[in-house]
């Protein structure tokens, strides 16, 4: 079956769902959805975290006001599969964009191969990935919802993720929606008043590419956080972040100021980790495109006022898969089979699970047909216990890795050698949600 049949076949069966689920909560007003999406940046670094020097009072009265699992993670630690997997509710190897590009073809230099038709063409099978797919917008615009993108977004034209509106147009990570958040955020409050006019439900998806690089904070905020650090790249880093909480609070505060507080539902989540390098405007190891909890682990929170109580949640494990079904169910929508997560705010599902997985694969696709053979390291953590298993193809050198997160978060002590029972009954999680054959 190719994309495009597979693209009809999950519209027709999102309408049915809708006509079947739409009656379970007819007598209640739809909630509005608001998800906002970080872009690099570590899962420590808040004030609601601990971090002793970044200031992120928005962000903190988000956690305070909502259900904040301190240990979420998302599967890939690497922006493109990961937004993917967030919007999908889906692992990377079922939705199967699970790299930033395409593959390099042979005898061709990157620049070569980014200047020609063959790099758009790549993009554009990764983009009917997301139209087979079924998405967070679609099934809630089948819903009667109206639905905006705004920030990073890598499947091309925003339509390809059932958003109604939006701001990216087609280039490789979000072109002009890259301006949200940096520039403006009034593409956001137009489109609120739009829909509250209307008198729609609505979803606005927020991922500013913040605090990503260029790390070009206001002098305000980098003369603040230099004083704190003999290091101007984690000085601006740290600046970024506070920039990204400021235009988190604009958004609360407006959304807010609308009268549209009980009515709404936030959920905030990272694309993946950052570990900012002291000495050049770039990633340090162990974080972004790692398997390390500092490529992978991030807060997660819900906010619903009126709706969800506030807790702090310290050892529940959460991921991004979680927040589709979440969402969803929130609504009153039917969740899609394809859809493994659970629903954050149901106690009795969580109880039953503890237990995340990830895959983490290279940052170019090997074979956009086969994701398998894109594969660096499967992953799981099973109460405070993380197993790595490297693909023996792409990462030949590495080795397994056990380790205690709860004792050593760093993940510095390889236990592996030392407990070979429980990397067998580890291991046999990993393979029993997906053991690829080659």
């Amino acid at each position: 079956m190719n994309a495009r049949i597979r693209g009809i076949v999950v519209l027709c069966l999102v309408v049915v769902a809708a006509v079947f689920s739409g009656n379970a909560r007819a007598d209640q007003k739809p909630p509005n959805v608001v998800l906002i999406l970080s872009d690099d940046q570590a899962w420590g670094d808040y004030g609601f975290m601990g971090h002793r020097e970044i200031q992120t009072p928005n962000l903190d009265r988000l956690a305070r006001e909502g259900r904040t699992f301190r240990r979420g993670y998302v599967p890939s630690s690497l922006c493109c599969p990961s937004l993917a997997s967030i919007i999908t509710g889906q692992y990377p190897h079922q939705h199967r964009v699970t790299s930033n590009d395409p593959p390099l073809p042979a005898g061709m230099t990157q620049k070569e191969f980014n200047r020609s038709p063959l790099f758009q063409q790549g993009r554009d099978r990764m983009n009917a990935f997301m139209d087979a797919s079924p998405t967070l917008p679609k099934l809630l615009v089948a819903q009667g919802y109206l639905a905006l993108q705004t920030g990073k977004w890598w499947q091309g034209n925003y339509t390809h993720g059932g958003f109604t509106h939006g701001m990216t147009e087609g280039t490789r990570h979000g072109d002009k929606g890259l301006d949200i958040g940096r520039k403006t955020m009034e593409p956001i409050y137009d489109f609120i008043e739009n829909a509250t006019a209307q008198k729609k439900p609505f979803l606005v998806w927020y991922a500013p590419m913040m605090p990503h690089d260029p790390h070009t904070p206001p002098d305000r905020l980098l003369e603040k956080y230099k004083a704190k650090t003999p290091s101007l790249h984690v000085a601006r880093y740290w600046a970024m972040v506070e920039w990204f909480d400021e235009t988190c609070g604009a958004l609360m505060d407006y959304v807010d100021r609308k009268g549209l507080a009980e009515d709404t539902i936030f959920v905030y989540v990272t694309d993946n980790g950052w570990i900012q390098d002291p000495d050049a405007s770039k990633y340090a190891p162990r974080s972004k495109q790692s398997q390390y909890d500092g490529g992978v682990r991030t807060p997660i929170i819900v906010r619903w006022k009126g709706h969800v109580a506030p807790k702090m949640e310290g050892k529940q494990l959460a991921s991004s898969l979680d927040i589709a079904p979440t969402v969803l169910k929130a609504c009153g929508v039917q969740v899609p089979a394809l859809m493994s997560g659970v629903d954050l705010l149901d106690d009795a599902a969580l109880d039953k699970r503890n237990v995340v997985h990830g895959e983490c694969f290279t940052h170019s696709a090997v074979d956009l047909d086969a994701p398998e053979k894109s594969l660096r390291w499967r992953w799981v953590v099973e109460g405070d216990w993380k197993l790595i298993l490297p693909d023996p193809k792409n990462q030949p050198e590495d080795t397994v890795e056990l380790y205690n997160v709860g004792a050593d978060s760093d993940e510095r002590r390889n236990l592996a050698s030392q407990d070979p029972d429980r990397v067998k009954q580890l291991r046999g999680l990993i393979d029993a949600r997906w053991n690829p054959v080659r």
